[in-house]
């Protein structure tokens, strides 16, 4: 699978490359960032999976998260994915902004019309990283965590969840904790897998995952910002998630920071702290 090349950017250091490529998985063109630290010039680099939230693209945290400065400073690679497949030409796909183009919910779709294009999980767990591995043989494919905001923190905690071993570490900025519960959620389920089909909604919800996790230890690092709206208005539910933590002895650090919203200013004030988190796995 070829990879185009829209931009390279000097970013702290390193090059952030705008790529593009053909997608089996949503049968799209998929745009994504790629940063590669400085240390990607000499040696090997472990990677961080930054999936966004609800309408965002690859673009969005790169151009305002600042995450690439603390990434420089470790040697860690970062892979900005796009959030859904786009223009598919699905009926309804652009009718709202939480669902359809740019609310993927890094699920594969079992409703038609849907199936045929909106396979974000497979995308971002087998597809794209397999292309970036074998492309740039800067990545090493070895040492992977993942994290990500609102939907994204969603994705990162439930690809996580459903998939041990396969990354070091996790994190998430404000997630979608039990979308089960949530109007977010339970809009995107039900247009993904059907009203009916609780079961399949069990087994993409972070809260659910946790309380049947069977890897070892759990660990996670999430951030909330006690004046995110989002949180107030029962979106994120946090709280069901740290009961669920509780009841299997995961070690979850759920930190609710004073005043902060949903916003980059919150991300690009604690970024910081995540990728020092990753770090002590990825540089193992």
């Amino acid at each position: 699978m070829a990879f185009e090349t829209k931009a390279t950017i000097a970013s702290f250091g390193g090059k952030l490359l705008k790529l593009q490529h053909d997608s089996t998985s949503t049968k799209t063109p998929m745009s994504l960032n790629l940063y590669l630290p400085p240390q990607s010039t000499f040696d090997k680099v472990p990677v961080l999976f930054y999936l966004s939230g609800l309408t965002c693209t690859g673009d969005n945290c790169s151009e305002k998260g600042f995450l690439q400065r603390h990434a420089s400073k470790h040697g860690i690679a970062l892979v900005y994915p796009d959030t859904s497949p786009r223009g598919a030409s699905i009926a309804g796909e652009d009718d709202g902004w939480d669902f359809g183009t740019g609310a993927g919910f890094y699920v594969d779709a079992t409703n038609d019309p849907w199936s045929k294009n909106y396979n974000m999980y497979t995308y971002i767990t087998s597809e794209l990283p397999k292309a970036l591995f074998s492309t740039f043989s800067q990545l090493d494919g070895e040492r992977v965590s993942i994290t990500g905001h609102s939907m994204g923190g969603h994705g990162a905690l439930t690809l996580f969840l459903k998939n041990p071993g396969k990354y070091r570490s996790v994190s998430a900025f404000a997630p979608i904790l039990n979308p089960i519960n949530c109007p977010w959620g339970q809009k995107a389920f039900t247009g993904y897998f059907g009203k009916e089909n609780k079961e399949k909604w069990a087994e993409h919800d972070a809260t659910e995952l946790l309380k049947g996790w069977k890897g070892k230890g759990f660990k996670a690092l999430i951030d909330v910002g006690t004046g995110d709206n989002f949180y107030k208005q029962g979106q994120l539910l946090p709280e069901n998630f740290e009961k669920a933590a509780k009841e299997v002895g995961a070690d979850v650090e759920v930190r609710y920071q004073p005043d902060y919203d949903h916003s980059y200013y919150f991300i690009s004030t604690f970024g910081e702290d995540h990728i020092d988190y990753h770090a002590k796995f990825l540089l193992k």
